[in-house]
């Protein structure tokens, strides 16, 4: 019995309000979604504002609906400079709401012993203050910039595996240029959350196609991810950032038999 609980990231329906996104998830037998775009704004945190007024409102209404929200996504990064203060303005949203975790991204390139070190102190600090204040939403860390590399993603989770991983298994793969089977197999332990999308390598690079109808092996990967601890798989159709892809709609309805 597959433990994965479906959902979409509102990318793909930059658009809508999350009331909109909610019912579209519905339609598609999708159980969650998580919150990158809303409205047309990437400041969810206004966009929410802007729809339910407040985090309580917020949280009343999805005790009235089917639809869970498993992620907010924010722009912070743990490579480089700056701290985690950003964050602040998504923890009364996340928390009146339940919601799991708060989506940062690595950033970086190619990272030093300095690096780690810096990022495990930020990690630290933040689980202090979370245990401080009793937070309930932690962070997981998409690998999307340094930890897209396979070597250093090995590294990562070795030097600080109490950290949680966004694991967007088609970074990995294409920009990486690692196998998602073997990939997933060396992670899997600090994985609590799979973006997934498909796409075909042409002559003027790499471009994202409807599930199913590209390169990326889910065929290979899924029996994996179904077999595993309850996780979400999202799908993260970038819509917002290619607006030359078709509507969410088709890639949710390709996806059926893909994933």
């Amino acid at each position: 019995m597959s433990t994965l609980t479906h959902c979409f990231s509102t990318l793909g329906c930059p658009d809508l309000s999350v009331h909109e996104a909610a019912e579209l998830a519905q339609t598609y037998g999708i159980e969650a979604i998580e919150l990158r775009v809303i409205s047309g704004s990437l400041d969810i945190r206004q966009a929410l504002a802007a729809e339910f007024g407040d985090p309580a409102t917020f949280a009343r209404w999805l005790e009235n609906t089917p639809i869970s929200i498993v992620g907010l996504g924010t722009s912070a990064r743990l490579f480089g400079g700056g701290n985690l203060g950003e964050l602040e303005q998504f923890l009364p949203w996340a928390e009146a709401a339940r919601v799991p975790y708060l989506r940062i991204f690595d950033g970086g390139e190619t990272l030093s012993d300095s690096d780690y070190a810096q990022a495990g102190e930020k990690l630290s600090n933040w689980q202090a203050e979370r245990k401080r204040r009793g937070l309930a939403v932690d962070l997981m860390i998409e690998t999307h910039d340094a930890l897209a590399q396979p070597a250093q993603l090995s590294v990562f989770v070795a030097r600080l595996p109490a950290a949680a991983i966004l694991w967007d298994a088609h970074h990995t793969w294409a920009k990486g240029g690692a196998d998602p089977v073997a990939t997933w197999r060396s992670i899997a332990p600090y994985v609590v959350h799979v973006h997934v999308k498909d796409s075909v390598l042409r002559a003027d690079g790499r471009h994202y196609v409807l599930p199913g109808q590209g390169e990326f092996p889910m065929a290979a990967l899924l029996p994996l991810l179904e077999a595993a601890k309850p996780i979400p798989i999202s799908l993260e159709w970038e819509r917002h950032w290619h607006n030359e892809l078709p509507p969410l709609d088709q890639a949710l309805h390709a996806a059926r038999s893909w994933w």
